[in-house]
């Protein structure tokens, strides 16, 4: 047997040692890998911090067109300061992310509430929306300028680092500069397609500069100024004859202001689905770098796209040509004007207003202890204008007559007179009566033979005198007849007082 020295021992010793720190090493060296490649992982994944505020004044779309890009049929509107979410995926990364959105109320009352959506913490994260109608054209340089105040002023009164400031604007300048329009074919990931952020100094200086007019005012926000309801254009067309002129000026005006502030323009339509798909995928571009592969488009007037950074002062003078009866430096409303206001017609009925109950009261005892009848005015709902514009006169009645609510039944027995007729001769009847003085009333009796029957009518074609009073004699078969229609004019009546009320209490019981 072969005895190992102790040297050889040692040195046995020696390499399992280091055979063993080689193997933890290794070890170690494979953990670093996988903690990197861990983070790296974590820094592509789309960010949770980022919002858009929304701004815009009432009924210009703003819940309609976010509710849209949430896939929302039925969007609720709330008040004040409004908060949603926007699901956004990333299918190469396989990444969900949820993307803020604040709708601010266009009530100028609200505008207290913008510091809860934009402030010093997101600040360099988010994304503004300006939204505009297409029915109130003639509004659009208020509405731009008002809230962009509102927006300038946001951003002065926030305790911002200037550092950090400044970094937002160069990034806005900067992406400006390198746009580079891609075509639908072209690869994302191709190094053909520029990148959006400048890479070295190098680069920097090798930037073209910014054209004419093109982010004068620099918020260091991304903008996008959305013209909703695009559908509108024909009713425009129709009504106030809109040309295609008037709808290049507006365009044109509009991208003039885009490019003072460095902003992107979509014309939309929920309504229609006009750009809102668009719309989605260019924000998800801007805010999280997705790719975007959509070229301007400038043909379809109700569908316009001008990505940030594609638009310039020539490209803005093609909408020149076709601009005969204005020019680009006339004053906007002066060629898009309001329109003269028109006076709505409501359908709804006149609103009355009721009398005190104590005054009502008091006025009626009054007219009683003056010995006055008293009468009902005329409500509005009963006089209903005639042909000529004056109230349509109405049959006058007797108190009594005026007093019941139920409708006459038009239907009489066979062989009788109207319901009319036979009315009007029972109230003539006793307006003669009155007529008569009351030591005379037994005399007409006696002559007419009528004076027990209450509602008898006096009617004759030739008049006689008796003792003083002069009567109207009739004949034994008319007083017969007259009983007779009277009667069945009265019984009809209770008949049809007592169904009104037998339906009235069974709808009660009920």
């Amino acid at each position: 047997m072969e005895i190992l020295t102790q040297s050889q021992v040692h040195g046995l010793n020696t390499s399992t040692m280091a055979a063993r720190k080689k193997d933890a090493e290794a070890k170690e060296n494979l953990w670093s890998s996988i903690l990197s490649e861990v983070q790296t992982q974590s820094n592509t994944k789309l960010p949770s911090n980022k919002s858009v505020l929304v701004l815009g004044d009432n009924a210009s779309g703003k819940t309609t067109l976010i509710a849209k890009l949430q896939g929302v049929e039925d969007p609720k509107k709330g008040s004040g300061l409004e908060y949603a979410y926007i699901d956004v995926r990333d299918e190469y990364r396989d990444d969900l992310t949820r993307l803020g959105v604040w709708i601010l109320d266009g009530d100028p009352g609200h505008n207290n509430l913008l510091k809860y959506a934009l402030n010093e913490m997101n600040y360099a994260h988010t994304l503004v929306i300006l939204t505009l109608s297409m029915t109130t054209p003639w509004s659009w340089v208020n509405q731009l300028q008002h809230w962009m105040k509102i927006l300038d002023d946001r951003i002065a009164g926030l305790k911002i680092d200037p550092e950090e400031k400044q970094q937002c604007q160069v990034r806005l300048s900067t992406e400006w500069q390198n746009y580079c329009e891609t075509i639908d074919d072209l690869d994302p990931g191709s190094p053909i397609k520029r990148t959006n952020r400048l890479s070295s100094v190098d680069d920097e200086l090798d930037a073209l500069p910014l054209p004419e007019g093109v982010l004068t005012t620099n918020l260091g926000l991304d903008v996008v100024v959305v013209v909703t309801k695009t559908d509108y254009m024909t009713t425009l067309e129709k009504d106030l004859d809109y040309r295609d002129e008037h709808f290049d000026f507006m365009q044109q005006w509009i991208r003039r202001f885009c490019l003072m502030y460095g902003a992107s323009l979509f014309y939309t339509s929920v309504k229609e689905d006009k750009n809102c798909d668009l719309l989605y995928k260019y924000l998800t571009h801007r805010i999280y770098g997705l790719p975007f592969r959509t070229p301007a488009l400038v043909v379809e007037k109700d569908a316009v796209l001008i990505p940030a950074g594609w638009d310039n002062m020539k490209k803005i003078s093609i909408l020149y040509e076709n601009m005969q009866s204005c020019k680009p430096d006339d004053y906007y409303n002066d060629i898009i004007a309001q329109p003269p206001s028109r006076k709505t017609v409501s359908n709804r009925e006149i609103e009355i207003q009721t009398e005190d109950e104590q005054a009502f009261l008091a006025r009626q005892q009054q007219l009683l202890q003056q010995g006055q009848t008293p009468t009902r005015g005329e409500s509005p709902l009963r006089s209903q204008p005639g042909s000529n514009g004056k109230s349509a006169q109405r049959t006058p009645v007797a108190a009594g007559a005026q007093g019941s609510p139920k409708k006459v039944d038009g239907k009489l027995a066979p062989g009788t007179q109207s319901g009319e007729g036979v009315l009007a001769n029972f109230f003539n009847s006793l307006l003669h009566k009155k007529s008569v003085s009351p030591g005379s009333a037994a005399a007409a009796a006696a002559a007419g033979g009528v004076a027990g029957v209450a509602g008898s009518p006096l009617a004759s074609s030739s008049p006689r005198s008796l003792n003083g009073v002069t009567v109207d004699p009739v004949s034994a078969s008319d007083k017969i007849s007259m009983r007779t229609d009277a009667a069945l004019e009265l019984d009809r009546l209770a008949r049809s007082v007592k169904k009104d009320l037998d339906y009235s209490a069974a709808q009660s019981d009920c």
